[in-house]
């Protein structure tokens, strides 16, 4: 584990469904940010996905589609490890290890399990419970340094760190334990029509939320019809949240700070500042929404960058595990 030359960073994201804007610069936005400083590997975690029911067929395509929306964004296949979690198998063997130095009231205690476990009472599975053990398998095969979470997934990484450390103890160094990646500037994008949730895919309302392979017209009316006040007056204050969510989403789609931004329109309504900023979230996604319709169109090279992506996890991952076995006194 000292012959690292670079930090090593593990992030994965569920092929549940296409990207939001608010994933584009809550996160994806920063993996290209990260990946010329540090040795990366991003996934495509589909084992994840089947702790709820998934169309097979849809499920393989979205997949692909994830796949492709990773490089559109800027995600470089020869600068990082792109793979489908399914394709590296030690994922799967690393995570029952794992579930054996993992306590019930542990798992009992995750907040996500406890919510997902209401909402999804008629798909009561194991999967569900057992899924944060599965995540740290994924983050500790890679002897991941760091790794870029949001507030709902902060006590997941800490079960990773708590299950390191006791395999740690109990068998030897054997796991880095990760510490949790916080960039300093990160666009946290709620929805367009109530802006004390965040934004997702998952709202009810499809105004609330920007997809990333939504066509331009969809975007801008999005936009335009985003929830504000009664007030008229552009500022930047807790006061006005509707005005404050899109101030933050132009601020960070034009690299404008968000003083920069109010001072524009000063003296301004709400429809010369939406009609400008839906031009400005259309035009900067372009080139972004163009490349994934070229990828897509491109089935041979996605497949090419996912087996390759693949070959380069496992060599890591099957020597992570290697020296899991060779502890627990699993014979060669």
């Amino acid at each position: 584990m000292s012959d690292k030359v670079k930090k090593v960073i593990f992030s994965g994201v569920q092929p549940s469904g296409k990207m939001t804007l608010g994933n584009y610069l809550g996160a994806l936005r920063n993996w290209t940010k990260l990946q010329k400083d540090y040795e990366c590997f991003f996934s495509m975690v589909n084992m994840h996905a089947i702790t709820v029911p998934q169309d097979p067929k849809v499920l393989r395509r979205q997949t692909i589609e994830l796949l492709a929306q990773f490089i559109a964004c800027g995600i470089e296949p020869d600068l990082n490890t792109i793979f489908v979690q399914s394709h590296v198998h030690e994922h799967a063997e690393l995570n029952w290890v794992l579930c054996t130095t993992t306590y019930m009231g542990e798992l009992n205690r995750m907040t996500q399990y406890k919510d997902k476990s209401q909402k999804s009472e008629a798909n009561l599975n194991a999967g569900l419970f057992t899924y944060p053990v599965l995540m740290a398998a994924d983050i500790l095969l890679y002897q991941a340094d760091l790794v870029p979470v949001g507030d709902d997934q902060k006590q997941h990484l800490e079960l990773a760190r708590d299950l390191a450390t006791r395999f740690n103890n109990r068998f030897g160094d054997t796991f880095v334990v990760p510490e949790g990646y916080y960039p300093k500037e990160t666009a946290r994008v709620m929805s367009l029509q109530d802006p004390t949730k965040k934004m997702s895919k998952s709202d009810s309302n499809p105004k609330g939320f920007i997809l990333l392979a939504e066509d331009a017209d969809s975007t801008a009316k999005k936009i335009k019809s985003a929830v504000t006040d009664s007030v008229g007056i552009v500022r930047y204050t807790d006061e006005q949240p509707g005005l404050k969510n899109l101030i933050n989403i132009y601020s960070a789609m034009t690299d404008k700070s968000v003083e920069e931004v109010v001072a524009m329109y000063e003296g301004k309504g709400y429809g010369a500042f939406k009609g400008e900023m839906a031009e400005a979230v259309v035009e900067t996604l372009r080139p972004i929404r163009e490349k994934y319709a070229y990828l897509l169109d491109n089935q041979d090279y996605l497949e090419k960058i996912y087996r390759s992506g693949a070959e380069k996890a496992q060599l890591v991952a099957a020597k992570t595990l290697a020296d899991v076995y060779d502890k627990i006194g699993f014979i060669r």
